[in-house]
């Protein structure tokens, strides 16, 4: 099975997708509020940080739910900037992240880090992690 969205194509399974594609085209759709390609890159088990409201999301029908949510509130976009992989697989990335309310004003803007747990060509997990610069 093959999806194609824009310059982006995902080939399931896809076991040769290198990681940093995967992520970034993840980023982009949620920059892009395509939800259901980013649903299609998230494991069906996913495990999710809830980054407005604390606590973990589960599955995919809770992460729509939680973008959803999160979008009628507030504007974030997400760009990553640099990847690193960890010892035990997990994948960092380091990401800006703009938040602005829905009439434009920026509330947030800071660099934190995304830990991913990857399997196969889908996210099984994230975590958001604070930078100390």
């Amino acid at each position: 099975m093959e999806i194609s969205r824009g310059n982006n194509t995902v080939t399931v399974p896809a076991p040769a997708l290198a990681y940093k594609d995967l992520i970034q085209s993840a980023y982009d759709a949620f920059n892009e509020r395509d939800l259901d390609f980013l649903l299609f890159l998230l494991h069906p088990d996913v495990d999710w940080p809830n980054g407005m409201e604390g606590g973990r999301i589960r599955g995919h029908q809770g992460v729509r739910e939680y973008w959803t949510r999160q979008w009628d509130l507030i504007d974030p976009i997400v760009k990553p900037q640099r990847f690193e992989t960890l010892p035990d697989g997990r994948i960092v990335v380091h990401v800006h992240q703009i938040v602005r309310d829905l009439d434009g004003k920026v509330i947030l803007d800071r660099t934190v880090q995304h830990i991913y747990r990857l399997e196969g060509a889908q996210i099984l997990s994230m975590e958001i992690a604070e930078t100390h610069s």
